[in-house]
């Protein structure tokens, strides 16, 4: 069987492919990613394509999950020992058409248990913040009405968060993630505070002693991120196409940021299984780390490949998996 790949951009810092990510992640050798971080299709709630391997054309929760765990003994495969995978997701909701009541599906508990039955340990989660008002103009959802506490309270529920999974691989990490300056950059909405820059100079400064790097951890540790700007994302406009049936919803630069900086290192591949319009990847080669992105949607891979463009000119070189490769 050979690796069908509709196309392709090899550099030095990156390597991405347009087609389905079951087969291409094939030809990624086995312990080669030092760290992956993706946002997979939510079930069958978005429909981006009408491709049979497009996971959200999924008929149903089960067939979804039947199709998912194929990616996930991959990603344990290709992940090295003691590294850590990153799942960006949210709990779904339960139209009344589709299912006869309303209601909520805890996709990201089934999202843990499904990593942790094909060997993964459940790392950390953390929350994103969504403001409640925004996603009711948006979704019109009944719980999230303010007439609903008029007519009837009992059906009012929270605005949906999102939800940072972090699962890692059994084994020893042979290469440390070391900050040796501690945390110097904070990515988020809040201000660092003026008096602490001075940290960034110091010298011979010991950990207990670097104030600003604590509060930027501070930030980072919090269970529930409050700070994460909404708004802060790739250029998508040109990777949405007519055929589009919902709408495309790039990944939160800040999110990625703190991410591969808590666990990935200088020289590490990072790994997207569904590149979208490429923020990963971008994150992972404006951080000094080889990014390599499979998506199958061509309009979203072209608006990849032109951000990435962006960042810098690279010399043309093959990185791990070539188009007619073998895949067995």
């Amino acid at each position: 069987m050979r690796v069908k790949l509709n196309k392709q951009l090899i550099k030095d810092e990156y390597s991405i492919y347009c087609g389905d990510c079951c087969k291409v992640v094939k030809g990624l050798p086995d312990e080669s990613v030092g760290f992956s971080v993706f946002s997979p299709p939510f079930c069958n709630l978005y429909s981006y394509s009408d491709d049979e391997a497009d996971m959200g054309n999924s008929k149903g929760y089960e067939e979804f999950f039947d199709h998912f765990s194929f990616l996930i003994k991959e990603l344990h495969r290709i992940t090295k020992p003691g590294r850590n995978i990153v799942v960006h997701c949210m709990d779904l909701p339960v139209a009344k058409q589709n299912a006869g009541y309303i209601g909520i599906k805890d996709f990201p508990g089934d999202l843990v248990r499904a990593f942790e039955k094909l060997g993964f340990i459940f790392h950390a989660r953390f929350c994103v913040w969504k403001d409640p008002l925004l996603a009711a103009v948006r979704t019109k959802a009944l719980g999230l009405a303010h007439k609903q506490i008029i007519k009837d309270s009992v059906m009012c529920r929270t605005g949906i968060l999102d939800y940072v999974l972090v699962f890692r691989k059994p084994g020893e990490n042979t290469i440390p993630v070391q900050h040796s300056k501690g945390l110097t950059e904070y990515y988020g909405s809040r201000k660092v505070p003026k008096e602490l820059d001075h940290f960034l100079t110091k010298k011979n400064l010991v950990q207990k002693e670097n104030k600003r790097s604590h509060w930027i951890w501070q930030q980072y540790a919090s269970p529930v991120w409050f700070d994460i700007r909404q708004g802060n994302v790739l250029s998508f406009r040109g990777g949405r196409s007519e055929e589009d049936q919902k709408h495309i919803c790039p990944l939160q630069l800040d999110v990625i940021e703190r991410c591969i900086a808590l666990w990935s290192t200088e020289g590490d591949v990072v790994f997207t299984p569904f590149m979208g319009i490429g923020s990963e990847i971008y994150v992972a080669v404006k951080n000094k780390r080889k990014g390599i992105g499979i998506e199958l949607k061509e309009s979203y891979y072209d608006q990849a490949a032109k951000n990435l463009k962006s960042i810098f000119r690279y010399k043309r070189t093959s990185l791990l998996v070539k188009e007619g490769e073998d895949d067995a």
